[in-house]
């Protein structure tokens, strides 16, 4: 597997998650199958059912955050303001709206949060520029120019 590029923020969830998933969702699966499973017959019984994909399912999510977390390389954030670079918040102008986007990586990525993978159309077409630039991106709506306002 690649080094997987996290910001020091996307490293901090990560653990969290999987420090929940060990400590409280897996006991909390476990108990309710113990509990399925004395409520008799296990061949028409759904809630065992349900409760043993609901445990496979966090000892899947564990297994994937704990390889990820092996393979994780820590991107500094190291603009000084002038380049966008892994990390980078920046102040975008598009079709006249301003916003702010977070350039991470796709790991992190997270578009409802403004969070954009640097291997995305527009992460990519953004990273390593700067202040007063304009990119043009091709996005399903036809090209798109975003416009570089501020780099934090």
């Amino acid at each position: 597997m690649n080094k997987v590029q996290l910001t020091q923020q996307g490293l901090n969830k990560l653990q969290k998650e999987l420090d929940l998933l060990k400590n409280v969702k897996r006991n909390q699966a476990v108990e309710r199958l113990h509990r399925a499973r004395a409520m008799g017959d296990l061949s028409e019984n759904s809630e065992y059912t349900a409760a043993k994909e609901d445990l496979a399912f966090i000892e899947g999510r564990i297994q994937e955050i704990e390889t990820l977390l092996k393979n994780v390389e820590v991107v500094k954030h190291v603009s000084n303001g002038h380049y966008t670079v892994l990390g980078s918040t920046i102040d975008i102008e598009v079709d006249g709206k301003k916003d702010a986007i977070q350039i991470v990586g796709e790991f992190e990525a997270d578009p409802l949060r403004k969070k954009l993978s640097s291997t995305s159309p527009i992460g990519k077409a953004l990273l390593n520029k700067k202040v007063g630039e304009v990119v043009k991106v091709q996005v399903p709506d036809g090209n798109k120019k975003y416009k570089i306002l501020d780099i934090k």
